[in-house]
């Protein structure tokens, strides 16, 4: 992630994911019609960064936690998706197996 914001790699890393234009996602995420692709292309060169309210309605619309846009390590972001995508009695299972790990 040389040369940009780790925000600006991870949205656009998302929102090719998700097969949308920038102007889709940012219609999608509240943005107005006519200002959402430059927008979405300001935050994904690193050129501005979104408020954080902005930045959750992106990641509602990219079905990704918002976190996910702020992980520096590739590991931890893939966990952070991996787990948000897990149904709340598999996160409280897989919280309690990773506490007994660490007491090891």
């Amino acid at each position: 992630m040389r040369g940009k914001s780790v925000f600006a790699a991870r949205l656009k890393e998302a929102r090719q994911r998700a097969k949308l234009s920038q102007r889709e996602l940012g219609k999608l995420a509240g943005i107005d019609e006519f200002s959402s692709s430059p927008r979405i292309n300001q935050y994904e060169r690193g050129k501005h960064s979104p408020d954080f309210s902005t930045a959750e309605r992106l990641a509602k619309v990219l079905e990704v936690p918002a976190a996910f846009f702020y992980a520096q390590d590739e590991r931890i972001a893939e966990l952070i998706v991996l787990f948000g995508r897990l149904p709340p009695a598999k996160q409280r299972r897989i919280l309690r197996q990773l506490r007994e790990a660490e007491q090891k």
